[in-house]
């Protein structure tokens, strides 16, 4: 019987064991999509104890202790830090089968060397030993960051922001890691939240422009991604809940816009032409600088109205939708093909039935002397678990090329996160190890090794070019 996180931990033969520690251990990570607040870099932030590090802002979490019947007020109230931590490690027990208990105690493990399982009974110990950990200068968010072997971070970032910390970070030359802002384009996509007017009022503070129509918008725009490629932006990113394809053009846009900007109830159709011009014009603009494109398909955001008018948005309501959507999106991605501008892609689903279908579309759309310049993302929010993690890639090895696979990203607020990256980078080996002892890849060292040091790292620099 083996024992729980040994060194071997996930690792079930011996190809894989080798695979995991003569290649991929050591491996540096690209971040290329996080949500680490760069403030938090910038400033070296400290933290007050293990609550502070661990459980602000981390939904996984909450949702695990709301399903365990713990109040609110333990969760995202009031209550101390201790008696939040004391309520996580009440619940974590009932988390066998899910990935948070491995992560957990992977966290434990590699930043604190705790190798002891988190309980109410020795939560205490837990409590006293990682704050005591905290007080060292070695636990502070570069220093963890550092820790992990980050090269790059790529945060998630509003248009509307001054990316000033980003440019403090920059300036450290002792920091010796690139972060990096991610343009998120949610909020001038979504002209039918109740936000975007609200929005578009801070773009136009932000790029200096007065809105008062769909040029000035689309003007403001411009500038604000010029800005953003000037402070090292070369990736975006965008959530599609639906994705929508409608032939418009551009004087109805002009209307829809305008009509949206007078407070004024857009039909279905005008919110679907919207969407298909602003998300056709941002991949040009990406096409145009070189960047990336990730979208981000398939969650149904913010189920819990009571709950969400009380704590807002990301606070753990979200859920995977069903909705029917690659007639729509190949459609998207061949306007921009037609027009020579569809920059490089990276395409998520929240739904792990669309796995082939992603898998599928990515071969269709290519460019020379560039590897699989549309790529499927790494199993992603609900899929970012064993199972879900060795089906997104089995797919995308089944139907496209899993060895020019750009490899995993944390998706998360919490610099204990990396350690996803050790689960991943574990997850791939067994994989890769089994094909091989099983007879169906050849049981090749140096063609192995190769292969999962570009998943784990290689490959991303190489896409990225960052």
């Amino acid at each position: 019987m083996k024992k729980f996180m040994d060194e071997n931990f996930l690792l079930q033969n011996k190809t894989a064991e080798k695979l995991y520690h003569d290649f991929a251990k050591h491996m540096p990570i690209i971040d290329y999509h996080c949500h680490l607040k760069p403030k938090e870099i910038a400033e070296d932030k400290k933290y007050r104890n293990i609550t502070d590090l661990w459980l602000g802002g981390d939904h996984y979490k909450w949702r695990a202790m709301r399903i365990n019947g713990i109040d609110e007020h333990y969760i995202t109230g009031n209550a101390k830090d201790k008696e939040k931590f004391m309520k996580w490690a009440e619940t974590i027990p009932y988390c066998i089968g899910n990935p948070l208990y491995h992560w957990t105690h992977l966290e434990l493990k590699r930043y604190f060397g705790i190798d002891y399982l988190l309980s109410p009974k020795s939560a205490e110990k837990v409590w006293k030993k990682c704050n005591a950990k905290l007080q060292s200068s070695k636990f502070s968010s570069k220093e963890l960051v550092k820790r992990s072997k980050v090269k790059v971070v790529c945060t998630t970032d509003d248009p509307v922001d001054k990316l000033e910390y980003h440019s403090i970070i920059a300036k450290d030359r002792s920091f010796g890691v690139k972060v990096l802002p991610t343009m998120r384009n949610d909020m001038c996509v979504n002209i039918e939240k109740d936000s975007f007017i609200q929005w578009v009022e801070k773009l136009s503070k932000s790029a200096e422009i007065s809105i008062n129509n769909f040029d000035d918008f689309r003007e403001a725009l411009t500038n604000r991604i010029k800005y953003f490629d000037q402070n090292g932006c070369r990736i975006s990113d965008l959530a599609l809940e639906s994705v929508a394809y409608c032939e418009v053009k551009e004087e109805e846009v002009d209307k829809i816009f305008k009509k949206a900007l007078a407070n004024d109830a857009l039909s279905r159709e005008e919110i679907e032409k919207y969407k298909t011009y602003m998300i056709i014009f941002l991949g040009r603009e990406y096409h145009r600088f070189g960047w990336v494109m990730q979208l981000h398909i398939g969650a149904v955001r913010s189920i819990n109205h009571r709950m969400f008018k009380i704590l807002g948005p990301d606070t753990g309501f979200d859920s995977i939708d069903d909705s029917v959507f690659a007639n729509h999106l190949v459609k998207l991605l061949n306007t921009l093909e037609e027009m020579e501008q569809l920059p490089k892609t990276i395409l998520y689903c929240l739904n792990p039935r669309d796995n082939e279908v992603l898998s599928s579309i990515i071969g269709c759309f290519h460019e020379s002397n560039v590897y699989s310049k549309i790529q499927f993302g790494p199993g992603w929010w609900f899929n970012d678990q064993k199972n879900g993690m060795e089906k997104q890639m089995t797919v995308l090895a089944n139907l496209s090329l899993l060895s020019r696979f750009i490899g995993m990203t944390t998706d998360s607020r919490s610099f204990l996160s990396y350690s996803r990256h050790e689960y991943f980078r574990r997850i791939l080996c067994n994989l890769i190890g089994k094909w091989a002892e099983n007879g169906e890849a050849p049981n090749d060292r140096e063609l192995l090794g190769d292969m999962v040091k570009n998943i784990c790292f290689n490959n991303a620099k190489e896409y990225f070019k960052v």
